[in-house]
């Protein structure tokens, strides 16, 4: 197998196809119009999405490369998809995704599978496939210490912001609904966005997975880490799972039956401690998120249900 990241060209192009292929009735359903496998055979190139900047998930490390939790996992389903074509080499190219471009990139078929931080709710189910769940993640408050919010009740009429195309917006204002608290609610554009909102005095909370805070907490100056608060609560729960093109069984076969072997095997605790529980690039932090009861029952009994 070898890995190539996109070159400037290539994710350019990349993005342009799925612009261009997404207006096709049947790439707009997400339906492809042959099987993945047949088309990775075709070509001897698997594509796939990585984020940038969604730590343990995917991101770079420091020469730039894509690293992470998910990518870990879809190289494993790399080398079951060469074995399963017998191809004596599988050429792997890892292209940069975004929230907004990443299902449009799956449907036009610009990208083969999805490697990133990837809530599965039944709504996304309507345009794109999920593997068996990979992770359960909780969402949580970030807030200022100046703000004075340890709870939910303390948001009453305060502002409260998450990234674009994230669970967590959802999330919060259904826990406000059941507590009839009237909040103002905000999106930034991805995650660096609301952060920036929040330190700006824009907002007075942010929201996001338990896990992909933790992950951005890293990579902030500890001057800035001093003036903010993770709160207990958590709003919701919310699994992860890889992401891929719909009305494809064959494919989705071979993801979950590569992911079930792993967690039988005891392969996955040990690439879920190398990212969860070590120390991981950069810079050498130690995200200390042990596995919850909830990813165990899914090892346990591994299912594909979103919320």
């Amino acid at each position: 197998m070898t890995l190539a990241p996109a070159t400037p060209l290539l994710r350019a192009l990349a993005v342009a196809t799925g612009f261009l292929l997404s207006t096709g009735d049947v790439q707009a359903q997400g339906i492809p119009t042959r099987s993945t496998l047949e088309k990775i055979r075709g070509s001897g190139t698997l594509l796939i999405g990585y984020r940038e900047g969604a730590a343990p998930f995917s991101y770079l490390d420091a020469n730039g490369q894509p690293i992470g939790f998910s990518l870990d996992l879809c190289r494993h389903v790399a080398d079951a998809i060469r074995t399963k074509l017998q191809l004596a080499e599988l050429k792997v190219i890892q292209i940069p995704t975004t929230p907004s471009s990443r299902q449009i990139m799956l449907e036009s078929e610009a990208l083969d599978l999805n490697c990133g931080s990837v809530t599965n709710t039944n709504q996304r189910k309507r345009s794109v496939a999920f593997s068996v769940s990979t992770f359960v993640a909780g969402v949580q408050a970030l807030t200022r210490k100046d703000t004075g919010i340890h709870s939910l009740k303390d948001m009453a009429g305060k502002t409260v912001v998450s990234p674009a195309d994230t669970n967590a917006d959802a999330a919060v204002r259904a826990a406000a609904t059941r507590h009839d608290l009237s909040l103002n609610f905000r999106q930034g554009r991805d995650q660096a966005d609301s952060l920036r909102l929040l330190l700006g005095g824009e907002a007075d909370v942010m929201m996001l997975d338990d896990v992909l805070l933790r992950g951005l907490l890293l990579t902030l100056p500890a001057e800035v880490r001093e003036k903010l608060l993770v709160l207990d609560e958590k709003y919701g729960f919310e699994p992860h799972g890889l992401e891929f093109r719909r009305q494809d069984p064959q494919f989705k076969r071979l993801i979950d039956d590569t992911l079930i072997g792993l967690m039988n095997s005891g392969e996955f605790a040990r690439i879920y401690d190398k990212w969860f529980t070590s120390p991981i690039p950069p810079p050498g932090a130690n995200l200390d998120l042990p596995m919850s009861d909830a990813l165990k029952q899914l090892i346990r009994t591994p299912n594909d249900r979103g919320v």
